[in-house]
């Protein structure tokens, strides 16, 4: 990961890197290059606007790093067209795609400073990149985006038979190379599942356009990433479905113009029970105490019924289907 970002990502000539983003997310993949660099980095207590903008003026930092939930109260802060960005030369992103409609908007009052990076924990940061003149105003589609893949990277569109997909058709993203894990610790079942064939399968479903730009498109896994953290569904229901009004439920991720996507919790209650405001933050107070903040379900909806596959499991794709319409990708 550290050579892929030495050698392709475009550092500033004097790094001085601010940290806004926890430790224990992306964050720290840019302590090792920067001070490779010989920079040094200012880490943030907490974020806001203010203490970011404060920060970018008093250090004169060159670059950061930043998620798309991060990045779009900055944009609509007041001081996004007064605070002193001018030293700031490279805004990196990513854990979550951006809206290409917002990042139009950074582009255009920020300039071409945003440099976006793709990966998971699995094969960290630096799968794809999207790199800073490759944000060009006269090509929106490309805003869409998560650039070209890496060098040392070996990423190929793969299908349920485990062979490539046609060109143009959408396939799973897999991929070879050096950053790819081992595996899971202590986990043979599920490192033997992710790991098939000899790939990395990412779970994540995307298409190449003409110019070999890389679209994520839609999530293979129930994954949900929201506000950059990942979120799996399974462990949410385990805690909703305890709860003795709870019959049954399926939580998915909907689209969310602040968080990408929202945990939302779809219930079907015991009879005898009814849905009301004051269930639904019990059960929203019952999954945070349990699995923190960000698992709690943004919304819950109580319903009669839930869509079934033809093997009578929740169809996830049909509910999510219901709040994401016809959009031209099922991931935010």
């Amino acid at each position: 990961m550290t050579m892929v970002q030495m050698a392709e990502w475009e550092w500033p000539e004097e790094v001085r890197f601010l940290i806004a983003t926890p430790l224990s997310h992306a964050a720290a993949a840019f302590v090792v290059p920067t001070l490779q660099s010989g920079g040094a980095f200012v880490a943030l207590q907490g974020f806001t606007p203010d203490l970011f903008f404060d920060a970018i003026e008093k250090h004169k930092i060159t670059s950061t790093f930043l998620v798309p939930v991060m990045i779009y109260p900055l944009l609509d802060h007041p001081r996004a067209t007064t605070a002193d960005l001018s030293s700031l030369e490279t805004l990196f992103y990513g854990a979550s795609p951006m809206s290409p409609a917002r990042l139009k908007e950074g582009v255009e009052k920020w300039g071409q400073i945003f440099f976006q990076c793709f990966g998971q924990s699995e094969a960290p940061m630096a799968l794809t990149h999207l790199k800073k003149k490759e944000h060009d105003l006269s090509k929106p589609e490309r805003f869409a985006s998560c650039g070209r893949p890496s060098p040392w990277v070996h990423l190929a569109l793969l299908g349920d038979d485990n062979q490539p997909v046609a060109d143009g058709e959408a396939g799973e993203i897999c991929v070879r190379a050096p950053l790819v894990m081992e595996g899971y610790n202590g986990l043979p079942e599920q490192t033997a599942e992710a790991l098939a064939g000899g790939w990395l399968h990412t779970g994540d479903v995307g298409r190449f356009d003409g110019e070999g730009f890389l679209h994520i498109v839609d999530r293979k896994k129930d994954m949900i990433v929201t506000g950059g953290f990942n979120v799996f569904p399974r462990e949410i229901e385990d805690v909703i479905s305890a709860h003795p009004a709870v019959a049954q439920v399926a939580v998915i991720g909907v689209p969310d113009e602040r968080w990408g996507e929202a945990v939302k919790a779809v219930v079907i209650l015991r009879p005898g029970h009814e849905g009301s405001e004051a269930l639904a933050a019990e059960l929203q107070a019952a999954v945070k105490d349990a699995k923190g903040s960000v698992q709690s379900p943004k919304s819950v909806d109580f319903v009669g019924s839930i869509p079934l596959s033809a093997l009578g499991k929740p169809d996830k794709k049909a509910l999510r289907k219901q709040f994401w319409g016809d959009q031209a990708r099922g991931v935010n």
